[in-house]
């Protein structure tokens, strides 16, 4: 079932399709450059599949249903990636990185069970980055200084944007308002999590959420976090305010990552132990594993943001329901 669809009133597309194609190269040729730049990472490969036996792909909130499949010639079943949390710290330790090294690299996923609306695609392309932290660096004043790199590079990418399109009007605050998930509750404790970030988030512009993964005072979560990657103390999500949906758009969830005390204490809430009988599980706890910090940043959200698009399909390739794409089509909404 697919989320309710939005019609911005009187919408029009500033750029033109073919605008719009060579303005995504723009954007994501830019944006990398600046974040690899800010963040010190190199750019590395990543798998499209792995093997359901390693454990490596991501879980999301514990139900999403993974693309599978078997191979002719490899025993076991393959599945399409769901992101590439896990993936990446294994990566930074078998290339040999050290402390205040990382990479990035170009992630495509496709979540099936993944509503589909202006924001939300069954395919999924993200800048997934990882780097290698010391363990002093594990503190919410590091989280929040690499937050604040991350949004001085799309407000970059953003004023270059605006130079080659002038007709775009996109503004973005380089401003990081922050707030943790159970301080954004107790502020409105009568609306959902989606509407509490659309408050926040059309007061300042661009808002980080901390703190997302365990219950709040109210017994609900936030939103759900796979208990294995992000320590949900030192996490979060990056909004910002858009204005041709009127709302908040989330660009970026990073974090963090576990250790071994935090990783065996959301495993043991969420009633996962027996994860740790994975090899990259077990490298975590037993100290194999570097301690890192990463996340995923949406290259078509991204898009979508700064070319001033009412949906995301106008900046990606994907399946809708053909309900949603006629709609769209009377609309002035040209999907891809």
């Amino acid at each position: 079932m697919a989320r309710s669809l939005i019609i911005p009133e009187g919408y029009k597309s500033t750029l033109s399709l073919r605008e719009t194609q060579h303005a995504i190269k723009y954007i994501k040729d830019v944006f990398q450059q600046t974040l690899s730049f800010a963040l010190t990472l190199d750019r590395v490969t990543a798998p499209l599949i792995v093997t359901t036996e390693s454990g490596i792909n991501d879980d999301l909130n514990g139900v999403e249903r993974k693309v599978d499949f078997t191979i002719k010639e490899i025993d076991g079943t393959a599945e399409v990636v769901q992101s590439l949390a896990k993936w990446k710290r294994m990566a930074l330790y078998r290339y040999g990185y050290s402390a205040g090294e990382g990479i990035y690299t170009d992630m495509n996923a496709i979540r099936r069970d993944d509503d589909v609306d202006n924001v939300h695609s069954i395919f999924v392309d993200q800048w997934d980055w990882e780097k290698v932290i010391k363990r002093e660096n594990r503190n919410i004043d590091f989280l929040k200084d690499t937050v604040k790199c991350i949004v001085k590079a799309i407000t970059y990418t953003n004023r270059k944007v605006e130079m080659r399109y002038p007709q775009l009007k996109v503004q973005i605050n380089e401003d990081v308002f922050f707030i943790d998930s159970q301080d954004l509750e107790d502020m409105y404790p009568a609306l959902t999590a989606k509407e509490r970030e659309n408050k926040i988030c059309k007061e300042h512009g661009t808002v980080f959420i901390m703190k997302i993964g365990g219950a709040l005072k109210s017994g609900e979560k936030h939103d759900g976090r796979a208990p294995d990657y992000d320590d949900w103390n030192l996490n979060g999500d990056l909004l910002i305010w858009h204005e041709a949906l009127d709302c908040a758009l989330e660009v970026s969830s990073m974090g963090i990552r576990v250790d071994e005390k935090s990783l065996k204490e959301q495993l043991k809430i969420c009633n996962t132990e027996e994860r740790l009988n994975f090899k990259y599980h077990s490298m975590i706890a037993d100290g194999t594993l570097p301690l890192t910090i990463g996340g995923g940043i949406g290259q078509s959200r991204l898009c979508m943001l700064m070319l001033g698009k009412a949906h995301i399909g106008e900046v990606q390739v994907s399946v809708w329901p053909e309900e949603m794409a006629e709609k769209c089509r009377a609309n002035g909404i040209m999907i891809l």
